[in-house]
């Protein structure tokens, strides 16, 4: 079977544990040669994985200074990567908006979505430069529709498809193209962070009747992150289980 991401450099944020890791196998099974970005990187378990990456960096995407270090760190040792996943992110209390706390709101944007401005902005010039790069930036559902119980994670969701279709219109010609996925709730440990009632109702509006796995979610990264998706730019790809209308 032909490996379509043979010898790509990969950076991958979030990528120890959950969707992240997921992502990685999926994208090292392929070929690509994955970096590993995460504030945790110890917690990368490279035998859970599957696979064993070039490098696993320790880096809080949210801290201009950390991804601005860790970007040269790349460019400097392996080179302008070719595909870059932004995944990185934290769901945050499931509480109204009335009940929510103002720093806790700061937190969950900047790391859902201001990592994604960040991590994109220092690997841009270099991908231009050669004429080739694929930014994936893993948005969900809730930044389509608005989820109650949740209004920092679907506004920092929402964001970053904002700022996925405005930044692939500015790189529209440069060979780099830059789209987002739209997930459902996703089987992972985060789980244990939400409310029973919480992940129930979720799981109630999905047409399908079951929550996304991560390999299927992978498969969809997989294909944005490919040399095939080459006249696909600003485009949001739907894994819902029949959930998304738009």
């Amino acid at each position: 079977m032909t490996r379509k991401l043979e010898g790509q450099i990969t950076i991958i944020t979030g990528g120890a544990r959950g969707i992240g890791r997921g992502i990685a196998k999926r994208l090292a099974a392929d070929g690509a040669q994955v970096i590993i970005w995460d504030i945790r990187p110890e917690y990368f378990d490279s035998v859970a994985a599957g696979f064993e990456p070039i490098d696993t960096m320790a880096v809080d995407v949210a801290d201009p200074e950390s991804v601005a270090t860790a970007a040269q760190t790349v460019l400097t040792t392996y080179g302008a990567p070719s595909i870059v996943v932004n995944n990185a992110g934290i769901n945050g209390p499931v509480v109204p908006v009335t009940d929510y706390d103002f720093e806790t709101w700061r937190r969950v944007i900047q790391v859902n979505l201001d990592s994604v401005f960040l991590v994109s902005r220092a690997f841009v010039p270099a991908m231009v430069e050669k004429s080739y790069g694929r930014i994936v930036t893993v948005a969900s559902i809730a930044g389509k529709e608005g989820v109650p119980g949740i209004a920092a994670y679907a506004s920092a969701k929402a964001g970053a498809i904002g700022f996925t279709k405005s930044l692939a219109k500015e790189l529209v010609t440069s060979g780099v193209t830059v789209n987002a996925v739209a997930p459902v709730m996703v089987e992972t440990e985060l789980l244990e962070q939400m409310t029973a009632e919480h992940i129930a109702a979720s799981k109630a509006k999905i047409p399908m009747q079951r929550l996304l796995g991560i390999e299927e979610l992978a498969a969809v990264v997989a294909f944005a992150a490919s040399p095939e998706c080459s006249c696909t730019t600003g485009f949001v790809f739907d894994a819902s289980g029949g959930r998304a209308t738009y």
